[in-house]
């Protein structure tokens, strides 16, 4: 069963249907959302690399994951937790966002969204190394920084009710509550 046909149905709360069309709303505005933290060209890097860690090539509009970190950060609400080598997350996504742009530098002489999309690949490989070119990697802890943001989109991903289709997740429909729990058991709307 898909979300489309589980979310109207009695299985889902009012809560869960309400913050899963807000999603899908959202993903309809994304093309005209203006950031609220970054500058736009820091943005649109974001959009790039999100672009990269999550390609999205059979969808005529992806997910959205940047505007969720931007929204997040602007106003100034954590995602519950962070590496003590980082600082706050406002500081580490404008240095690591920065220090994205000088890996795409150093390696390739031009901007991340120029890149070709094995060359961004390649920048995106340096920064999950933990050593990449570039003095914002002096202050700010690549790796870390690179699994903070990675796991920041993850959860936005799979947070959309598209992403938990792909999957085949139907978590959200807890009401009435589960009975079929012992190992490959399904519950008859997961059939």
């Amino acid at each position: 069963m898909t979300f489309q046909e589980l979310l109207p149905t009695s299985h889902v709360s009012e809560a869960t249907r309400a913050a899963l069309t807000q999603r899908l709303a959202e993903t309809n505005q994304a093309a005209s959302y203006e950031p609220q933290f970054f500058a736009p060209e820091t943005y649109q890097l974001l959009v790039a690399v999100a672009a990269r860690l999550f390609p999205q090539p059979e969808r005529p509009v992806p997910i959205p994951l940047a505007p969720a970190v931007d929204q997040r950060l602007a106003v100034g609400r954590s995602d519950g937790w962070r590496y003590d080598a980082l600082p706050p997350d406002r500081e580490a996504y404008r240095l690591g966002l920065g220090g994205i742009e000088q890996i795409a530098q150093a390696l390739f002489k031009a901007d991340f969204e120029h890149l070709e999309a094995a060359q961004q690949d390649k920048v995106i490989e340096a920064l999950a190394s933990g050593n990449p070119p570039g003095e914002a990697w002096q202050t700010l802890t690549a790796d870390r920084f690179f699994e903070e943001m990675l796991a920041e989109l993850s959860a936005t991903y799979y947070a959309h009710p598209w992403a938990q289709d792909e999957i085949g997740y139907t978590g959200y429909a807890d009401l009435p509550g589960w009975t079929k729990i012992g190992l490959n058991e399904k519950e008859a709307r997961e059939q």
